[in-house]
């Protein structure tokens, strides 16, 4: 997936987790998968295009 593609799946899945936290509440299931789907979006946008850290 190209990093232009993955940043707009990570803004419209924002968008729509705003959306339905508002009406069904933050906390409802809903809300819960489309956070996690989000997380894994953001995770994977990570995975590939950000530096990794090294510690020592």
């Amino acid at each position: 997936m190209l990093k232009n593609e993955l940043i707009t799946l990570i803004e419209q899945k924002r968008a729509e987790l705003i959306k339905i936290a508002m009406i069904n509440g933050l906390h409802s299931a809903i809300a819960i998968r489309h956070s996690e789907e989000l997380d894994h979006l953001l995770n994977e946008y990570s995975r590939h295009f950000t530096d990794k850290l090294h510690i020592r």
